[in-house]
């Protein structure tokens, strides 16, 4: 069983930087594609970033390119979102979601594994 421990959320003011963090379980995570994703109150979730298995192909949403990267560390199966110059609407419960298919999309169903969410509150 595959699971997914997101932390490293809070309460920070606009202009802040923050560091999501995802540890996953389970010895394939190399294979695995990773992808964060993010839902504010009354809203649908959205994609905000992903990553393939190497680490080499990135991808981003436009609201979030240039002030957000991921990364991963696949000795410690771990993938980050290091999130810079947050803005308010940046306010969400943030999700990490792995794809066995090891393909970076941005299409949170075709993902097959999901975290619990982190909030990240961004006071303006």
């Amino acid at each position: 069983q595959v699971q997914l421990v997101e932390s490293g959320g809070g309460l920070v003011q606009a202009g802040d930087s923050l560091r999501l963090s995802c540890v996953v379980s389970g010895r394939t995570f190399g294979s695995y594609a990773c992808g964060w994703f993010r839902q504010a109150p009354g809203k649908e979730r959205e994609f905000v970033a992903a990553i393939s298995w190497s680490g080499y192909n990135t991808r981003y949403a436009d609201s979030v390119k240039g002030r957000f990267t991921i990364s991963r560390d696949n000795a410690k199966n771990t993938v980050y979102l290091q999130m810079t110059s947050l803005k308010a609407e940046d306010t969400a419960v943030y999700y990490c979601a792995a794809d066995r298919s090891a393909y970076y999309n941005s299409v949170g169903s075709q993902y097959d594994y999901w975290g619990q969410g982190t909030q990240v509150t961004v006071s303006s």
